[in-house]
Formats: structure tokens, sequence, C-alpha cells
């Protein structure tokens, strides 16, 4: 399913950011993937059209406004996903994200929050991530 052009630009104008060729392509590769991916996804998926530096650049810039969050993984590479309902000033995903020990592939589940908790006094908590493992729907079919 390919993502329509006028979701990615109307998401870039909402975020209040400049469309680009670059930005356009980054974006169009989230929306119709639906999951998360890293920056060595996106060089693989676009090829050498755009150098390492630009396509950083670009994430920064999609996680600055809130068109992206990051997802803590063990891989060592850091992995973006797709914000809900993020802006440029503060991020919204306290959701679970999960992980397949299979294909390895990190998905957002939006609607399953991270549950409420205490820490001891003199603790403040800026964000809280979850991430889950096991196997996901398409591994399982499998």
């Amino acid at each position: 399913m390919e993502t329509s052009l006028n979701k990615v630009t109307d998401t870039l104008r909402n975020h209040k950011l400049r469309i680009t060729d670059t930005r356009t392509r980054v974006l169009g590769q989230f929306m119709e993937r639906q999951r998360a991916l890293t920056q060595t996804d996106l060089e693989a998926n676009l090829g050498k059209e755009f150098d390492r530096v630009t396509i950083y650049r670009t994430l920064h810039s999609f996680l600055e406004s809130g068109i992206l969050h990051k997802i803590p993984d063990d891989s060592g590479a850091t992995q973006y996903a797709l914000c809900d309902n993020c802006d440029v000033h503060s991020h919204h995903d306290e959701h679970i994200h999960f992980k397949c020990t299979n294909c390895q592939k990190i998905e957002c589940l939006d609607h399953y929050t991270v549950p409420k908790f205490e820490v001891p006094a003199g603790y403040s908590i800026k964000t809280a991530d979850l991430v889950v493992t096991g196997v996901c729907r398409e591994c399982s079919k499998k």
C-alpha cells in the first residue's frame, strides 16, 4: 500500500516543516511501513539518493517537531517510529512497544499505555518506556 503524497505533505505542514524531497521520502517510508525503522533501514530503502548526514538531520528534525519518537532497543541501533499525538512542545508516547524475537520488527502498540508507577522521593520521571518481546502476529502465522 503506497502512502499518499498528500498525507506526507500535510503532516510536514502541520508540524511547520519545509517540504523537501528528503523529508517527503523519509516520512513516506515510515507511513508506508507502519513500524519502527533505523537510519540503516532508511539508507537501504532509499538507496544512495540521500547521504547519511542528510538522513540523520531529517530524523533529528522529525524528533524535534514531534513527527517521530525514539524507541529503546537492545540491538544498539536507534529505532524511530511515527508519533501519534505529539508536537514540538512535548511527546506523548508513553505506550508499549512490541519487539518480535523472530523478525526483530518493533511496533508501537499505541492503545496500550505504560502503567503508572511510583518512584522514590527526590526522583522525577521524564519519560517511561516499555518494550515487550515475543512473537508478532505475522510470525505467529508462519
